[in-house]
């Protein structure tokens, strides 16, 4: 499996895990909705996660909560562009990551001093998006998802979600690769068209996901899958989440999308233990 990918001039190595720390600019996201709405409240939160550790910020100005309201491209921007300039300002050596399926985003975003475009829709909802990550010659992200945000949690069905999510990113690959993306990563998409049968399953099996050769991200930062779980609230799920990560990082995930960068960075530093013991013994 690829384990490193490019960014800008310098040459990232995946083989030790990177810690993505989520920045909402949405008002109606699932967890931390309102919260990082405006420049002084994102740059707060950005400065916060660089300090405990965080690799790399996903920044998102588009929520993609089930049934949540699609707002457009223009919108989006207009909620993107001040904290996203301000925080490649502030924090010029930070990676950047921009959550968004419109190409027009995408490509402001990448000039405005963003690095990889993270696209929740892995193509499908903006047929120009491959073309133009590879025109960019930027890393990008490939979820999986099945429907759209406001209809993905309605039935979503598999003959066998493992072989059929597997199947649909490899394929999406190799498209990928034909417009000129270099460097890809994969996402299986937790709760984006799954039960959560099928998301166990396919946390259980990250394996399969490996055998496409391309690092493995996980999102699965307090959501539904874990709280449903537990009988708790989104709010009450880091525990759960904490256990799910150290599970994804031994399945092989290169890389922990997280609204809690601490706890994550802790999870990698007590894998990362488990690997040196198990090399030493």
């Amino acid at each position: 499996m690829k384990k490193t990918i490019r960014v800008g001039s310098g040459l990232i190595d995946l083989s030790s895990p990177k810690i993505m720390g989520i920045i909402n600019l949405t008002p109606d996201s699932f967890y931390d909705g309102g919260t990082s709405s405006n420049v002084d409240d994102a740059l707060r939160k950005a400065e916060q996660m660089l300090e405990e550790g965080a690799d790399w910020l996903d920044i998102g100005a588009q929520s993609t909560r089930p049934k949540a309201e699609q707002i457009g491209a223009e919108a989006e921007w207009n909620r993107l562009e001040g904290p996203l300039s301000a925080i490649a300002k502030r924090f010029p050596e930070a990676i950047l990551s921009i959550d968004t399926y419109h190409s027009a985003v995408a490509e402001k975003a990448i000039s405005a001093g963003g690095h990889i475009i993270n696209d929740i829709s892995g193509g499908t909802l903006d047929a120009q998006m491959f073309e133009t990550a590879g025109r960019l010659k930027v890393p990008y992200i490939l979820m999986h998802i099945q429907g759209t945000p406001e209809t993905m949690q309605e039935n979503p069905e598999y003959d066998n979600v493992v072989v059929d999510v597997t199947r649909d990113l490899a394929t999406k690959c190799d498209e990928l690769i034909a417009h000129g993306v270099d460097d890809i990563l994969i996402d299986p998409g937790f709760g984006f068209g799954k039960t959560n049968a099928h998301n166990y399953a396919l946390l259980q099996n990250l394996e399969h996901l490996k055998a496409i050769g391309h690092p493995i991200l996980i999102g699965l930062s307090r959501k539904s899958m874990i709280w449903k779980t537990l009988g708790c609230s989104a709010g009450e799920a880091l525990n759960g989440t904490t256990a799910l990560n150290m599970t994804a990082l031994m399945h092989g995930a290169s890389v922990l999308r997280v609204h809690d960068v601490k706890p994550a960075v802790e999870v990698r530093t007590l894998w990362q233990q488990l690997q040196n013991s198990d090399r030493r013994s």
